[in-house]
């Protein structure tokens, strides 16, 4: 059994969930990274292992249930419990050429799959581990992008930013689960939040980012290391709500 505390971040192969990683590491946190590409994950590994962080590769496709349940089962097996899940993978589908009404139906359904029920098939398989932990840690990334406040109001940060629909709405899902979520688990042990990263410079976030992937990666760790009086069931970007 390993005493330090562990944290599953899944698609943390790169990017944002891979520099999480690192930051976790360095607070001596042992970190899973989770991967769908095993070579990638041990990849992720080594580079993270030469930089004196205890990290281990995690296969892990959050859109096969049974991938989900296998690594569920290692975890339990490795380390007896849970105390960090960061649902860090998704992906953005939509073809920007087209218009809300003209997404093809399974750009939808592939975003969903991953973005939302991803989400909820991972926590779901991973919550009895969480809740035997003495500080349990659900961090869903999201984005500034899932608020329908920002979406319905001009002028907003993203009232223009139609391009991505299905995107957009499976984050607002993700917000609205996090709410659900945080409910449930509200006199336990275990808190549940939505992170923005922020326009971070990564292969989804595109050409025009503003965020160094350094400073992308901060408000999942924050929010992974709350402390007993922390937050719970909110919806932040570096230390500051956001609107749902």
């Amino acid at each position: 059994m390993n005493n330090k505390k562990t944290a599953l971040i899944t698609g943390a192969n790169k990017g944002i969930g891979l520099e999480t990683a690192r930051q976790l590491g360095k607070k001596d946190i042992t970190v899973l990274v989770g991967a769908r590409d095993m070579a990638k994950g041990k990849s992720a590994v080594e580079e993270l292992r030469k930089e004196g962080i205890d990290a281990h590769p995690l296969e892990i496709d959050v859109s096969d249930p049974a991938s989900i349940k296998k690594a569920a089962a290692k975890v339990e097996s490795d380390f007896g419990r849970l105390d960090i899940l960061i649902n860090n993978a998704g992906v953005m589908n939509d073809d920007k050429k087209k218009k809300v009404s003209e997404q093809a139906l399974e750009i939808w359904r592939s975003t969903f799959a991953t973005n939302l029920f991803g989400v909820i098939e991972t926590t779901n398989a991973f919550l009895p581990l969480l809740r035997k932990s003495e500080a349990g840690r659900i961090v869903n990334l999201s984005s500034i992008l899932g608020s329908t406040e920002f979406h319905a109001t001009p002028g907003s940060p993203v009232y223009e930013s139609k391009d991505t629909p299905a995107y957009n709405v499976s984050k607002a899902a993700v917000n609205a689960y996090t709410v659900q979520l945080a409910y449930e688990l509200k006199d336990s042990k275990v808190k549940v939040n939505a992170a923005h990263p922020g326009w971070v410079k990564t292969d989804m976030g595109g050409e025009g980012a503003m965020m160094e992937i350094e400073d992308g990666a901060k408000t999942s760790v924050e929010l992974a290391t709350l402390g007993a009086d922390g937050l719970n069931g909110t919806f932040v970007h570096m230390g500051k709500p956001l609107p749902w």
